[in-house]
């Protein structure tokens, strides 16, 4: 769980406190007056966004305590760095830069740090303005523990270098700070071209020849500006400026120069509106994915990876990707392809139309890719090589379509088209993947698999082949070990109906490893509809399912009248089901699926069959365990997290309950009485032992009626001891311990 999650579930300051601790790894830590304090730095927390001006006030206080009075807490000296905290926000500044305030005389303390007055903040706040660096958890989390970390270990603030590596999400970052702020450009290509300007500047001249059309004028009238082909651009407001050069450093170190300026073409600023459609995947969930990437693989992935998008469509997936010669994008449709080159974007990735799932697939089920001769030679060659080396990476990276054909539910809306899995791969993947092929994701697994069977692939799709029951086959088969993921609501995306999770899941696959095998459990943080994080959730692949636990009636040769529902009949011309009745039946139970996601719409008590199936005859052998069902699937409310969730079997029978109570009673009758003599021996002179003495006077809440009837034999032994009478009051009985037993004990 990333800082900014544990930060959005904190209860309490304490929370906040130990969340920063865990996040910064920091050693050696004390909790007091000073909220955290290290020898290298001292923070000062809140639960709440607080004012940076209040919360630094709040800490200098100490500061300017300890340095007067020579009474820091932990050692002699103070602190290089001091860092303000909440849930929302960091603030660092150094030491050093706010000396000249333990001169200043007329500053009034006051008595607390807690109640600093208005009147304080006033007096503080000029000797600490453009000394902090404010950081946004939400979009700078990594910024901040890398400046903070590198702070400590050079004794003072280091600002967050620009790199290969961050390239990207720092230029979005500077169009979001600084490029808002120069308006709208009738060109978009010209932010890249500012960005370069204003990083490759040190504050006096451009430390590279000057071939970019544009320059960074440091202090046009008092301000910094930009001239751009003779043109002058002005900073609407010089906050984000300022905000923006107080987390990085410029310019970047001299190493990196040249291949940051040769990636110049990648960047350029996204309008989210051009990349929707039918499987659009928000920015706001690629940041996400990007971040988790970077967790797992290490924060090297984009260098280190070839990337391969199969079903890239517009190419949201790659808005974040910073080294776009590493990546192949592929699509159905040939209209994509002339979207991207005309919009000129991702002119470095090799785009190619290709069908993943028909394309170069022979009548045996090999791949031969010289069927079509679509796919590059390059990606050819690193396929070929992964084969045959693990040490080289490719990552599949796809949002792939969720279309089903069988399920008389669509999540994408409307009814699913006859044969939408028809494809070559279908009949390839039946043979070893069971009925997951009538799924295209699965599908789209199924060949990746047989294709690249050491590679890593991230994937976006619903949670149906983690745990449904008839994907068991699937997951006997995809041989393959969960890495890291992360759940979104769907509500995220767009054309997809209902309320449920979508995962992104990081799987590397070990297909020709037969004993690696589908995890049992796998654990997921959570994003809700705002991609606010929600905690974590696991999803479990269980095999005794409820689905499975009740008999099911044979039907007989009576006619029956099939129901859409409980008025209406059947409407369909094809396969109507619920034709014939039951001997001795009263009802039909239809229980379709057995997870939440259906338990909704499709539990029913009905006078007569149903015309999809997916259900039980109800009679007398069975109408108790009909109940239990019927009750179930009724009774817990369906949300989005628990869509998928299973129905399980109860870990005993009906039949058995009755004997479990009985036996449950002889069984308490035993206990108790054994545990009677074992203290009434004690009442006798023997002296207890300390947990004996716990046993006697703890009192447990009693379930079930041998509990009740052991905890009556305990305190009915235990009444011989006159040290210990009994009273009975409201529920139950009740010890008296008088105060000259306590102290008996206190003296031993």
């Amino acid at each position: 769980m990333t800082l900014y999650q544990k930060l959005q579930t904190a209860q309490s300051e304490e929370d906040v406190k130990d969340a920063y601790i865990s996040a910064l790894k920091l050693k050696k830590v004390t909790k007091g007056l000073i909220d955290i304090q290290t020898e290298e730095i001292w923070f000062e927390a809140k639960h709440k966004p607080t004012d940076v001006y209040t919360m630094f006030t709040q800490l200098l206080y100490y500061v300017c305590h300890a340095y007067h009075e020579g009474k820091n807490i932990k050692s002699l000296f103070l602190p290089p760095l001091l860092c303000v905290i909440d849930n929302e926000k960091a603030a660092l500044m150094s030491t050093a830069s706010i000396t000249p305030i333990f001169s200043d005389k007329k500053i009034a303390w006051g008595k607390s740090a807690s109640q600093v007055s208005r009147e304080l903040i006033a007096q503080v706040s000029p000797y600490i303005n453009d000394h902090f660096i404010v950081y946004r958890i939400a979009e700078d989390e990594a910024a901040f523990l890398q400046a903070v970390r590198d702070s400590i270990k050079n004794g003072g603030i280091v600002r967050t270098q620009i790199t290969p590596n961050n390239l990207k999400p720092v230029f979005d970052r500077w169009v979001e700070l600084i490029g808002a702020e120069l308006g709208d450009l009738p060109n978009p290509a010209d932010y890249a071209l500012l960005f370069y300007a204003d990083i490759m500047h040190d504050g006096n001249k451009l430390v590279i020849d000057d071939g970019l059309d544009t320059c960074l004028i440091p202090n046009y009238n008092g301000k910094p500006a930009f001239s751009l082909r003779g043109r002058v651009l002005k900073l609407a407001s010089e906050k984000g400026y300022r905000e923006f050069w107080n987390i990085y450093h410029r310019p970047p170190a001299a190493e990196h120069r040249n291949y940051l300026l040769e990636r110049r073409d990648q960047l350029i600023p996204l309008d989210e509106r051009q990349f929707k459609g039918a499987y659009y995947t928000p920015l706001k969930v690629v940041e996400k994915a990007y971040g988790l990437l970077s967790e797992t693989l290490g924060r090297n992935w984009q260098k280190n990876y070839i990337v391969w998008d199969m079903c890239c469509g517009v190419g949201n997936l790659e808005t974040k990707h910073g080294n776009l010669r590493n990546v192949f994008m592929s699509t159905l449709d040939t209209d994509d392809i002339n979207v991207m080159q005309t919009g000129g974007q991702f002119p470095a990735a090799t785009r190619f139309q290709y069908d993943y799932l028909n394309d170069d697939i022979a009548s045996d089920g090999t791949i031969d890719y010289s069927l079509t001769d679509k796919m590059p030679h390059e990606l050819r060659a690193h396929i070929q090589a992964a084969r045959s080396d693990k040490k080289k990476k490719i990552l599949v990276l796809i949002n792939p379509p969720y279309a089903e054909a069988t399920s008389s539910f669509s999540i994408t809306g409307g009814k699913n088209k006859k044969g939408v899995a028809r494809t070559k791969m279908l009949d390839i993947a039946k043979k070893k993947f069971g009925k997951a092929s009538n799924d295209l994701y699965t599908q789209f697994l199924s060949r990746i698999a047989l294709e690249l069977p050491n590679s890593v692939v991230a994937v976006f799709s619903t949670l149906k082949y983690v745990v449904a029951p008839t994907l068991q086959e699937f997951r006997n088969n995809w041989h393959a070990e969960y890495k890291n993921g992360f759940i979104v609501h769907s509500k995220n995306f767009d054309g997809l109906n209902g309320n449920f999770p979508i995962g992104f899941l990081i799987w590397r696959i070990k297909q020709n490893q037969p004993n690696v095998t589908f995890p049992t459990e796998i654990q997921t943080s959570s994003y809700n509809k705002n991609v606010q994080p929600e905690g974590s959730r696991k999803f479990f692949v269980e095999e005794h399912l409820l689905t499975d636990w009740v008999e099911r009636p044979d039907t007989n040769d009576t006619l029956a009248v099939p129901l859409k529902n409980a008025i209406v009949t059947a409407t369909a011309k094809k396969d109507v089901r619920g034709t014939k009745w039951s001997d001795n039946a009263v009802a039909w139970l239809n229980c379709a699926g057995n997870d939440f996601q259906q338990a909704a719409k499709l539990t029913m008590l009905l006078s007569s069959g149903f015309g999809s199936g997916r259900g039980f005859f109800v009679n007398k052998d069975n109408l108790a365990k009909a109940a239990v069902i019927f009750a179930v699937r009724r009774l817990i409310t369906p949300t989005w997290l628990n869509d998928r969730d299973q129905f399980l079997q109860p870990h005993f029978g009906l039949e058995g309950r009755k004997e479990g109570r009985k036996e449950g009673r002889k069984e308490g009758r035993k206990e108790g009485r054994k545990e009677g003599r074992k203290l009434y021996r004690n009442s006798a002179g023997i002296r207890p032992r300390l947990p004996t003495v716990h046993a006697l006077f703890r009192q447990q809440p009693h379930r079930g009626h041998g509990q009740r009837r052991a905890g009556m034999e305990r305190q009915k032994m235990a009444a011989h001891q006159p040290l210990h009478p009994l009273r009975r009051s409201a529920g139950g009985f009740q010890r008296q311990i008088p105060i000259a037993f306590h102290e008996r004990l206190s003296a031993r």
